[in-house]
């Protein structure tokens, strides 16, 4: 007898035995015995997920001696003959090679007579969605309302591409991809029925290049155990598959993480010596990325990660000191290359570039770090840093000052760095701070200079905002209680100074500095010029560029730029 691959060898016979489809298979028993069967089912999804098997298990089911039964009894002559597939009331039909209109009418003719020795003809259809479209239309009459003793099974990987009209009148069933580890588990299984020593390891590496399908993993299994005598060593497996051990997988993406660029490159250059597909391994790194974000959020994690559990520890322990938006940023940028590899002439060279940018790629500080750092900044810029409560009391007995030593007394600040660990208590030595003398006030001798002075350096300290158009002005005149100020740009500083707000906090200021009520009168210097030309007769422009020049220099909006960056205009151009 030739030689059964797994995949034919240990074919599920029953619903039990179809590994991790609990929701087709549950589904279709309670059917059974309720007698509730549809007359159409669809199976759709990834190959190798069991589709034709669970349509054989089913058709065994119905045709069975003992039933129909949820669980053939394997033993009667419907039984062996679908499983041998010699089953004269079960036809088989392959989709892709069936797919013409004549096929389906040849298959309308047929069903109008009884099965052979079994309750039902069964017709099992794979790969469904290659009919053609008049194959289809000549299916939907007959779909709709069969012989009471026919039955439609449909398998197909691409439930997209079947009409609409088809699908309406199916009972849809999706099956899902198989996870590794029961992947792992039947393998094991087949492992311990074969005498076959293989590493659990090994059997992970299989199954993950399975991609969630237990035929795909089965034939490598079979592969690997044709091509080694003995046990199964991973290094042999390894080398058979052309796959990247997870080992490295995890190096490289700690090299990444780390910024360490040399040892990353070290790690692609050995993998290229071995000959291995540059491809595979970006495609690892890339998945590898995107569930070490998922494992750093930790919501979902089993779910949303399909890797065994001593994996995901050790994903978790490689993502603790790395936040989830440096992760994001990382795996951002393998997605969006991801084209630029699978096209590139040079794959080796495409890698490393790539992994190169990932490398020097700096981690974002989150928002509330920065407004930390900010803060810290901004309180030693103004020279009063916050000192930590570590510190202690400044006068320790940890540190003595002579009175004399009025070198250490008057010994700078130590520059305080938010980043560091403050120096110890001892080192840090401080002076009394001289208290500030308050400003004597104005008399009618006090220069009118002197008084502006004052007037602009307190404004400045309480109210930068007000300081900023207050720069614009001067003093017209003082009399008595009158203080008259004047712009000296335009309207708008005017506008501004004459708001309640400013005008309040102008006159405060002005009564503290004269020590008395003042009346703050505000003015336009340009309005006063216009009144008495003959006095100060106004420059005009001596032609339209040098208008427009002086409106640009004059305008509201460029002032404030000036005064903002504290810059200063060198050339204006007209355009």
């Amino acid at each position: 007898m030739a030689y059964l691959v797994f995949a034919r060898k240990y074919r599920p016979q029953t619903f039990d035995q179809v590994v991790q489809q609990n929701h087709v298979t549950q589904t279709l028993a309670n059917s059974i015995t309720s007698g509730r069967v549809a007359h159409a089912i669809l199976f759709a999804g990834p190959r190798g997920t069991g589709k034709t098997t669970i349509a054989r298990v089913l058709a065994k089911a119905m045709n069975c001696e003992q039933g129909p039964a949820a669980t053939p009894c394997n033993q009667c002559k419907s039984c062996l003959d679908i499983t041998s597939g010699s089953a004269s009331d079960v036809i088989e039909i392959d989709g892709a090679s069936n797919n013409g209109v004549d096929h389906i009418r040849e298959l309308r003719e047929n069903i109008r007579y009884m099965p052979a020795h079994s309750p039902y003809k069964i017709y099992i259809i794979d790969e469904v969605h290659m009919l053609s479209i008049p194959a289809f239309n000549a299916l939907l009459k007959t779909l709709e309302e069969p012989p009471a003793h026919v039955m439609f099974l449909f398998a197909t990987t691409e439930p997209a591409k079947i009409p609409i009209t088809i699908l309406s009148r199916c009972q849809r069933h999706d099956l899902r991809r198989i996870d590794i580890e029961s992947v792992c588990g039947h393998m094991e299984m087949i492992c311990n029925q074969e005498n076959v020593k293989i590493t659990q390891e090994s059997l992970l590496q299989i199954a993950r290049e399975g991609g969630g399908s237990m035929r795909d993993a089965l034939s490598l299994l079979d592969q690997l155990i044709a091509c080694t005598s003995g046990e199964v060593t991973h290094e042999r497996v390894l080398e058979i598959l052309g796959a990247v051990d997870r080992s490295v997988i995890f190096q490289c993406s700690q090299a990444l993480l780390q910024g360490d660029m040399v040892a990353c490159l070290t790690v692609i250059d050995d993998i290229y010596g071995r000959g291995l597909d540059m491809r595979k391994l970006y495609d690892d790194l890339t998945e590898h990325f995107r569930n070490l974000l998922i494992v750093k959020v930790g919501q979902q994690v089993n779910q949303l990660v399909d890797l065994p559990t001593h994996e995901i520890k050790m994903m978790q322990e490689q993502s603790a000191s790395v936040s989830a938006l440096h992760l994001s940023q990382l795996f951002d940028l393998l997605f969006k290359e991801e084209a630029v590899m699978r096209y590139a002439s040079q794959p080796r060279l495409a890698l490393e570039s790539v992994c190169i940018r990932m490398s020097q790629v700096a981690p974002v500080l989150p928002i509330d770090s920065l407004i930390e750092k900010l803060d810290l900044l901004r309180d030693e810029i103004k020279g009063t840093p916050k000192l930590p409560d570590s510190i202690g009391t400044i006068g320790s007995t940890n540190a003595t000052v002579s009175p004399n030593d009025h070198q250490a007394v008057n010994a700078p600040l130590p520059k305080y760095n938010a980043s560091t660990t403050p120096p110890p208590a001892a080192d840090w030595q401080v002076k009394e701070p001289k208290p500030v003398s308050a400003s004597p006030r104005v008399t009618d001798d006090t220069p009118m200079e002197q008084i502006w002075l004052r007037i602009t350096q307190l404004t400045e300290k309480r109210h930068p905002g007000l300081s900023a158009h207050l720069s614009h002005c001067s003093i017209a005149s003082v009399k008595d209680d009158r203080l008259e100020i004047e712009s000296g740009v335009n309207a708008f500083t005017v506008k501004m100074m004459q708001r309640d707000k400013n005008k309040a906090d102008l006159k405060k200021i002005c009564d503290e500095v004269f020590g008395k009520d003042m009346a703050i009168i505000i003015k336009d210097k340009s309005q006063r010029e216009e009144k008495q030309p003959q006095e100060q007769p106004e420059k005009r422009p001596q032609n339209r560029t040098a208008q427009l020049q002086e409106e640009a220099l004059s305008h509201p909006l460029v002032m404030e730029a000036v005064h903002i960056f504290n810059g200063e205009i060198t050339k204006v151009n007209i355009l």
